[in-house]
């Protein structure tokens, strides 16, 4: 710690108007090399996004296509509702469901248009090439809105991120 003495002029009842600033260089100090070794750990990271999980019940409207996804033996298999169809089949069946549901609303003009979402539900041990075609049929369609139909853990307590 520093003392100061009384000033040199014999002023002794003027105020002191001197900052002692050694406890903010020691604070300073102790903050760059705090810095200097948390930096670099920083930096060092890969880039990437991981997924949050979190559980958003879904509004099941009418218009809102639902697809089955799975993988059996090696081969994909794509249900629309409750109908099994092949990829060219999803294709032509989201192009008019999308054309069915903007007509009905009154045009791609219409004030408040709502476009319909894909919901798919795939199960666990499916290989990611079928869940990735089925999202691909559906963007290439049109369908600006994909989402994924999960099951909540047990308990029916969820956390949200």
């Amino acid at each position: 710690m520093s003392m100061s003495a009384a000033p040199a002029g014999g002023d002794e009842d003027r105020p002191m108007s001197d900052i002692n600033t050694t406890p903010l260089v020691d604070v300073m100090l102790v903050l760059l090399i705090i810095f200097l070794i948390t930096i670099p750990v920083v930096i060092q990271t890969i880039p990437m996004q991981l997924p949050k999980v979190r559980f958003d019940p879904t509004t099941t409207k009418p218009e809102n296509v639902s697809l089955s996804v799975r993988g059996v033996g090696g081969k994909c298999e794509v249900y629309w509702g409750l109908s099994r169809v092949d990829s060219n089949q999803l294709l032509q069946l989201a192009v008019n469901k999308l054309k069915l549901e903007i007509d009905k609303q009154g045009g791609m003009n219409a004030p408040g248009l709502e476009l319909p979402e894909a919901h798919i539900r795939a199960d666990i041990n499916t290989p990611y090439r079928c869940v990735g075609g089925a999202i691909f049929n559906m963007q290439m369609a049109g369908f600006q809105r994909v989402g994924f139909i999960s099951e909540p853990p047990p308990g029916g307590v969820t956390e949200r991120l």
